[in-house]
């Protein structure tokens, strides 16, 4: 009822302000994720395995600190929004290329170029909307906008449903440039930040390298905890199916089902924890997410039911993704008022690129643990790598500084 009332009182171009970056992240992510439904048809039609093609996401992560920085550059000089628009089509257009691609190499560069694009849209996106939002409103949406990116998944996986069968990996890609679209409802529906408006002169002003001399305990601290938060989540996510599949014996449509009923619990989690910190505060939300993941590690890897694993699963990405959902209005409030197109958007992507590791290393240490087949011991793996990350992520999180509510 608390986020029904909040969203009746927002005004209209906070509304619009609000669907259009909810939309900018969920469509990014959905164009990041068609091609990970796709691998093994793209590989074919090159000739090349499927590790080689997977090696394109791995291109796209590593790139996205890039965009990040050069996008987040873009919106601290001349505003959060035409910025924003020019990512949105720009990742469009890569998007569309990419299904016209003539051979393999031609298709890891464009999967660089929108690793540039999916790098830029998230830190503008939630800078926009955090200096935009009224400060009593910023936990709730903070929570549900993070989420896009599961809800980007869904997406994926509905348009992968009803495209692929009959176009092929291409037609996926032509559909994965529907976000263009959005350009006109930003153009048409969204103000500047106003945030943004009131210290515009000073931000150009400023030096870029020499607000980051000054602000670079900020920034190493901020990368740190953003580490540990992509550890959390690609170390919950990525390895997952493939231990449901060789340890736990689910075929490819209960692993499917399983994603998308945790999908479902992460968009939850993420959405009530978001508004929670609004009076916990972040870092205690943040805390409170960690520690009762720790609780539910047993049921999330060890059940011994398939209902218990799924319940296991949906309630261990609540707990994950209760705590993102504090991310996008923690490190704007964190940020530096000239900064805040850039540090967000850039610590977040450069966590994302030092965790990317976290999978292979989840994979390595289960070799030490074999099952009694002889297979992998994903289960001991997962969890005590995810025991592990957790215990930093509090520890992070409470050395930090809060800075709930204040005004941009």
């Amino acid at each position: 009822m608390e986020a029904i009332r909040l969203f009746k009182a927002l005004t209209r171009d906070e509304r619009n302000t609000f669907v259009a970056c909810f939309l900018g992240w969920a469509l990014d992510a959905l164009d990041f994720f068609l091609l990970t439904f796709v691998f093994s048809g793209v590989a074919q039609e090159f000739g090349k395995t499927v590790p080689e093609v997977a090696f394109a996401s791995m291109l796209t992560l590593m790139f996205r600190p890039l965009g990040a920085l050069l996008f987040g550059f873009l919106g601290d000089r001349f505003g959060r929004r035409i910025p924003l628009m020019i990512d949105i089509i720009f990742y469009s257009v890569i998007e569309l290329l990419t299904a016209f691609s003539p051979n393999f190499t031609i298709f890891l560069i464009l999967r660089v170029l929108f690793g540039i694009g999916m790098g830029g849209e998230w830190g503008l996106g939630a800078s926009l909307l955090m200096e935009t939002l009224p400060a009593k409103a910023r936990g709730l949406f903070s929570g549900i906008l993070q989420q896009g990116y599961a809800f980007g998944f869904l997406l994926a996986a509905l348009v992968y449903w009803l495209v692929f069968p009959h176009f092929g990996w291409r037609g996926l890609f032509v559909a994965g440039a529907m976000p263009a679209l959005l350009v006109i409802f930003v153009r048409a529906r969204v103000p500047e930040s106003p945030a943004w408006e009131r210290q515009k002169v000073r931000a150009a002003k400023v030096p870029l390298a020499r607000m980051f001399r000054q602000h670079w305990r900020l920034f190493l601290y901020a990368i740190l905890l953003m580490t540990a938060f992509n550890c959390m989540s690609h170390g919950t996510q990525d390895l997952y199916p493939t231990f449901l599949q060789k340890q736990c014996g689910l075929d490819v449509s209960q692993v499917r089902n399983v994603s998308i009923i945790y999908s479902l619990g992460a968009i939850c989690g993420g959405t009530l924890f978001g508004a929670l910190s609004q009076t916990w505060g972040r870092r205690r939300s943040i805390i409170a997410g960690a520690a009762l993941g720790i609780l539910l590690i047993p049921a999330w890897i060890f059940s011994p039911s398939l209902g218990m694993l799924i319940a296991g699963g949906f309630g261990m990405q609540f707990m994950v993704q209760g705590a993102w959902g504090v991310v996008p209005v923690h490190l704007n409030e964190l940020s530096p008022p000239e900064l805040r197109g850039t540090f967000p958007g850039f610590v977040y992507q450069l966590g994302n690129l030092f965790a990317a590791p976290i999978a292979v290393l989840e994979a390595k240490l289960a070799e030490s643990f074999p099952t009694a087949t002889g297979g992998a011991g994903y289960a001991t793996s997962l969890a005590l790598v995810t025991l592990a990350v957790f215990i930093a992520l509090i520890a992070l999180a409470a050395a930090g500084r809060e800075a709930r509510g204040i005004e941009f």
